[in-house]
């Protein structure tokens, strides 16, 4: 496996448990025993969550770091880094929050960062 496709699928990884992290709270039920551990628990089950996204992040950066034998500059790895985080909240959100609606400014926002990928690239 290329070393760019590698860092490509950690940041996949990475950014699904990021994701998991910053927004799976907003799903806690209140029926459970989450809310009763309130703000302060909440921070530290998603720092939990998150701890697995530096799991994934500093590999993924570590290999495909060109310095560090890697096919991508360090800008290069920042604007694939936001087209995966999109990406996977675009998924997320549609799947576990379905009553949220992507529009079109949604779509043209995320051709948009596409562009951006295809001018750092250049």
């Amino acid at each position: 496996m290329s070393r760019g496709l590698l860092t490509i699928l950690l940041l996949i990884v990475s950014n699904s448990f990021m994701t998991m992290a910053w927004y799976g709270q907003l799903k806690f039920k209140t029926n459970t025993l989450l809310p009763r551990w309130g703000l302060f628990g909440i921070i530290l089950i998603s720092w939990g969550i998150a701890f697995f996204e530096y799991c994934f992040m500093i590999p993924a950066n570590r290999v495909g770091f060109k310095d560090l034998g890697g096919p991508f500059s360090l800008v290069q790895l920042k604007v694939i880094q936001e087209v995966v985080t999109i990406t996977i909240f675009v998924i997320f959100s549609l799947v576990f929050f379905k009553t949220q609606s992507f529009n079109y400014n949604h779509l043209i926002a995320f051709i948009l960062l596409i562009g951006a990928v295809y001018f750092v690239f250049r």
